[in-house]
């Protein structure tokens, strides 16, 4: 019989109420006073792969959404009022097993209520995170869910495109590549390669940055010293993605560099719910010299076939 992970309520960040799940090789610290938030996600003892702003850890109540940090769930398309919703009042945590479930109440300015549920392996690294919005609203909408991860400043992000062909074998196009109104392609943050996309978080490039793009097996990574973060989503070429068809997105500030997954444009009834679900991993001591497609096969690469 394979043990269940420790989940503990602690003190974490200033919050007095958090809970932390662990399995002996990693851990994670999900928000009770704020949220749903994920804030941290690491190996024992060592470093947060998650962006923490400490002048908002441990506080609650504002009247505005805040950056916060750490792993959110949010709503795509992206819009001032829906999207920035705040999420800064207590969840409900529930722990049923080795799963742990955050639920926000109902937002007063949307009706939408979100909910993270984190499932953390008994052995190894492996976390499944389920992303849940409910349309409490008497009428139908039409929304994505978006997972948004918010890593700590230093690293390099990476994702990769579906398969490459050449041109005689392959007529049809393979994927967009949608950038932003302050998209810069000359911004030397970004590698553009063969079969990967690359984006280095620089602490003084103060300009914002971003691209996304659509694979069915959509994943994005972060390399922050020798740990390696993994994320994947399975995503649906039959369905409609928000963003020009994005099934990805990634962005940098001078703060911090986020990965994100977007779920498809659903039509959601009253009282039904839409569901998301990321895959994550964690592996130490990886090693990338170069930042290079030959590189790239050899080091993400088998790390992402399992």
């Amino acid at each position: 019989m394979s043990r269940i992970p420790a989940i503990e309520k602690i003190a974490w960040g200033g919050w007095p109420n958090c809970w932390r799940i662990a399995n002996g090789e990693v851990d994670l610290v999900v928000t009770g006073d704020v949220g749903p938030r994920i804030m941290r996600y690491g190996f024992i003892g060592g470093q947060n792969l998650f962006k923490v702003f400490e002048d908002q850890a441990g506080k609650s109540g504002e009247p505005v959404w805040q950056l916060r940090g750490g792993h959110r769930i949010w709503l795509a398309p992206e819009d001032a009022e829906r999207t920035y919703a705040p999420d800064n009042e207590a969840v409900d945590i529930e722990v049923h097993g080795g799963m742990l479930t955050a639920t926000q109440p109902v937002e007063p300015s949307t009706g939408l209520q979100k909910q993270i549920a984190v499932k953390l392996a008994p052995a190894g690294t492996a976390v499944e995170v389920i992303h849940r919005m409910k349309n409490s609203l008497p009428f139908a909408i039409r929304i994505a869910p978006w997972a948004v991860t918010m890593l700590a400043p230093g690293g390099t992000a990476v994702t990769g495109f579906p398969p490459r062909a050449r041109h005689e074998d392959v007529l049809a196009p393979s994927n967009p590549l949608v950038m932003w109104a302050f998209t810069d392609l000359r911004d030397r943050r970004w590698t553009f390669l063969e079969k990967y996309l690359v984006l280095r978080h620089d602490p003084r490039e103060a300009a914002h940055t971003k691209l996304g793009h659509f694979n069915e097996n959509t994943w994005g990574a972060y390399l922050l010293g020798s740990d390696l973060f993994v994320k994947r989503y399975r995503a649906d070429a039959t369905k409609t993605y928000p963003d020009m068809g994005c099934s990805y997105e990634t962005f940098a500030s001078a703060d911090m560099l986020e990965i994100e997954t977007l779920g498809p444009l659903t039509e959601v009834k009253p009282d039904a719910w839409i569901e998301h679900v990321e895959h994550w991993s964690l592996h130490r001591g990886v090693i990338v010299p170069d930042w290079t497609d030959a590189v790239l096969e050899r080091v993400p690469g088998p790390l992402l076939e399992g």
